[in-house]
């Protein structure tokens, strides 16, 4: 069984430096990752996302990169506050594609997963994802196609508008350049740990590939392994 982040259980606190950034706004704690660290929605147009056990810099550093060629929350402002470190967001108005009807959201995760593929650029990424930097000591010769992979490309990552299309991508704290295998095997699997079985074909013929089932089998394994 697959551990899943999601919302947070009800009367879950709210951290004291949430309601100060907050500034009389109201808080809604919207998300609950696997290491404590919490997303709240601050009023109408902006989130704020929350750590004590590890830094954020990685990802917004993400986030600031990718803003110059894909659809990614806007950083608004940072900082580190005694234990904590957050930073803040423009809202982006979408929904999860966990909240979509399950075939829609295979469609948006794939369709937002080539789109993201093709629209970040390799030669300028200072990022890099690879097996090797994840600390996997073999590795499948690479696909044809090295891509900026979005490093955690799971259903509730994907934005997607009213017309039921992908809009947006979030959570990109582990971006980089490595085989586009990288995600699409860990995004397919993850239809499966939020819907259940059969929406693989329908993802990735909207990605637009066949699957690979040795690529998928070796970057399932990987994901599998410990940071």
């Amino acid at each position: 069984m697959v551990s899943l982040a999601g919302p947070p259980p009800q009367g879950t606190p709210v951290p004291s430096l949430v309601t100060r950034i907050a500034a009389g706004e109201s808080v809604e704690l919207v998300w609950l990752n696997l290491d404590g660290g919490l997303t709240a929605r601050l009023g109408a147009d902006r989130y704020l996302k929350w750590s004590s056990t590890g830094s954020l810099a990685p990802e917004r550093e993400r986030l600031q990169w990718a803003a110059a060629y894909h659809p990614v929350p806007r950083v608004l402002e940072h900082g580190v506050d005694g234990e904590a470190e957050w930073f803040v967001t423009a809202a982006i108005d979408g929904a999860s594609a966990v909240a979509m009807p399950p075939v829609v959201a295979a469609r948006a995760l794939g369709a937002g997963l080539r789109a993201l593929h093709e629209n970040l650029s390799v030669d300028d990424c200072p990022f890099s994802w690879s097996p090797r930097d994840r600390g996997a000591v073999d590795e499948p010769p690479a696909d044809d196609l090295l891509v900026v992979c979005h490093g955690d490309a799971c259903v509730p990552n994907t934005l997607v508008g009213a017309d039921r299309e992908w809009m947006a991508h979030v959570d990109l704290g582990a971006l980089g350049v490595a085989d586009r295998w990288a995600d699409l095997a860990v995004a397919s699997a993850s239809l499966g740990w939020n819907f259940g079985p059969g929406l693989e074909e329908a993802f990735f013929a909207a990605y637009g590939v066949e699957p690979d089932e040795e690529r998928i089998r070796y970057y399932r394994n990987l994901w599998e392994l410990p940071a």
